[in-house]
């Protein structure tokens, strides 16, 4: 059954008895984000819904993060923008001073528009059929491929998405402005360019990121570490989130051993390069 994420972040669980009892108690193995479709693979326990999503991971979502049936059907049916501001508004008026009808709607989050942009504001309605204004220049296309057809231009898209978590801390599992992992980083970079890739630190068969030499790797391609990913910003230089005391969150890094912020337990620990590009 299909169905499709109604609050702003649901937190993906991997045990529903323990997310019931106390949430603290259970790992987040992934974030879903407004307006999401999802399938549900089987039944409800303690509240909590096992779903796949549309990139390939499963987990346990709590039931009342879901929309279902007709309302879910509609939805996955109309026009959609994507999030691309850190965080939005939904207000009731195409002005500041309205009244907010849906508050902290993160980067990635997904609303159906009507019409067109008038004088800065678009109208948005979110799944559960609520309407409201969206500052246009918060919103861009949702791609279901790639977003350029050059090469060169899609990397720099690429690189550019990952490049709007800058500020973000780490948080495992976590795919938000509010915190966010290393793979959580470059999944969602891919995503906003129209590309799913798999979730985790690793080349997984079935997915688009095939292994590359890493004298060929060019901005974009992913450098995979033991447990970790990381994107290539090109000159020598990678984007990633890292949970490593002082640093704690977006961080850029060089490969370059004489570079102040080189970091050789990365550089020296590379298991592979990987590239979505031909």
């Amino acid at each position: 059954m299909q169905a499709v994420i109604n609050v702003a972040i649901a937190p993906l669980t991997t045990n529903p008895a323990l997310w019931a009892q106390n949430p603290q108690q259970s790992r987040l193995v992934d974030e879903l984000l407004l307006g999401m479709p999802v399938e549900i693979t089987g039944e409800a326990e303690q509240h909590m819904v096992p779903v796949r999503t549309f990139y390939g991971y499963t987990g346990w979502v709590a039931q009342d993060a879901l929309l279902t049936g007709p309302k879910a059907e509609e939805w996955l049916v109309q026009p959609q923008m994507v999030v691309i501001a850190r965080w939005a508004d939904v207000l009731a008026e195409s002005r500041v001073q309205g009244a907010c009808v849906a508050a902290g709607l993160p980067l990635g989050a997904r609303v159906a528009v009507q019409g067109e942009p008038e004088d800065g504001w678009q109208a948005v309605t979110l799944p559960d059929g609520r309407t409201g204004y969206l500052r246009a220049d918060a919103l861009a296309p949702l791609y279901t491929q790639p977003c350029e057809q050059d090469q060169e231009k899609l990397r720099a898209a690429i690189a550019q998405a990952a490049k709007r978590y800058l500020g973000t801390p780490y948080r495992w599992g976590g795919k938000t402005p509010m915190g966010i992992d290393c793979s959580g980083l470059v999944s969602m970079a891919y995503l906003l360019c129209g590309i799913s890739i798999y979730r985790d630190a690793r080349i997984e068969e079935g997915f688009p990121i095939r292994e590359i030499d890493r004298g060929d790797m060019k901005p974009g391609d992913l450098l995979f570490f033991p447990g970790h990913v990381a994107m290539y910003l090109g000159d020598g230089r990678y984007c990633h989130s890292t949970g490593r005391a002082g640093d704690d969150g977006f961080t850029v890094n060089s490969l370059d051993p004489a570079a102040p912020d080189y970091r050789a337990d990365l550089a020296e620990k590379i298991t592979a390069v990987g590239s979505y590009f031909s």
